[in-house]
């Protein structure tokens, strides 16, 4: 059984950076990392990749050869990758005995709540290679400063959680540069929880842009509030304590707290509800690291970007 992390999220929400910071933390604690990464895209990697789907199909290339934009590029590439999924497996096969894997996705949102290619071949790689998966989610959490924006990463988060069907981990990335977009208009508990949406809907009304579609928001605020899944952990990449304690919840999410524990079904379920006890920092190192709804729900979010 190989465990591991999708990572997934809007461009420039910090993928790459997490992958490379996060396979630097996981390796300080004594896993071996393999990075898999999947964005063709991405031509400036700062990990060193097991795995890279350039050498299976370049971005540059389909949009030469096929005459696409980057957008239209990358759906093409994620449906060849699927139809290619042998060739995926082949790569990962070497690395199921020891390696914990860390799959960084492209950031084209479409891909994991809208198009199927990505969620067909996760699935195909949990069923054929036993893989126990945690999507990751990362948003920008300088959203939080425009309650607009907060309204529309909360319905892509949730559209994606009910999209995906993953073990699923949303995280507010860049938390250490959150002062430098602004004061919030409520504490970061308030976002971070997702508390009582009736508060941001009266900040929405007060810009006069805004106004006009206040009954939508009153809508979708309900939408959320009702399914209540969402949440958001906070992310500083670079300090170990935050990094640790996301390690816990995704380690709780796709069952690595109980990889190699022989006990009956009432003590796995006091482990899964209890405090997580590892001493995850037992090794030295330095606190600064180098590193029925959902078609409705998909609907409404593109309407929502339009508006915005």
């Amino acid at each position: 059984m190989v465990y591991g992390q999708v990572v997934i999220g809007p461009p420039g929400s910090g993928k790459t950076t997490y992958c490379n910071g996060m396979s630097q933390f996981l390796q300080l604690i004594g896993r071996k990392v393999a990075v898999i990464n999947l964005d063709p895209a991405n031509d400036a990697l700062p990990y060193e990749c097991a795995v890279n789907i350039e050498d299976l199909i370049k971005l540059s290339d389909v949009m030469v050869e096929h005459s696409l934009g980057p957008n239209g590029g990358l759906v093409y590439c994620m449906d060849y990758l699927e139809k290619n999924i042998d060739w995926l497996e082949s790569k990962l096969k070497p690395l199921l005995k020891d390696h914990y894997l860390l799959f960084d996705f492209p950031g084209q949102v479409e891909l994991f709540f809208l198009h199927d290619n990505a969620k067909n071949m996760i699935m195909e790689l949990i069923k054929k290679l036993d893989l126990r998966l945690t999507a990751v989610h990362l948003v920008d959490a300088h959203l939080c400063s425009d309650p607009g924006k907060y309204v529309s990463a909360l319905l892509l988060s949730l559209s994606t959680m009910l999209h995906l069907e993953l073990p699923h981990v949303n995280v507010l990335s860049k938390i250490d540069l959150i002062e430098s977009y602004g004061k919030l208009a409520f504490n970061l508990d308030f976002y971070t929880d997702v508390q009582d949406l009736s508060y941001l809907q009266n900040e929405i009304s007060q810009d006069p842009r805004s106004a006009k579609y206040r009954k939508l928001t009153k809508e979708l605020c309900e939408v959320i509030e009702d399914y209540g899944l969402v949440n958001f952990t906070p992310l500083d990449i670079q300090d170990k304590e935050s990094v640790g304690y996301l390690v816990k919840l995704i380690d709780k999410s796709n069952g690595y707290i109980f990889a190699g524990i022989d006990a009956s079904a009432v003590e796995f379920s006091k482990i899964a509800v209890g405090p997580v006890d590892w001493d995850y920092y037992r090794y030295p190192f330095s606190r600064r690291l180098t590193y029925k709804w959902i078609p409705f729900i998909e609907l409404i979010y593109s309407l929502y970007l339009l508006i915005l």
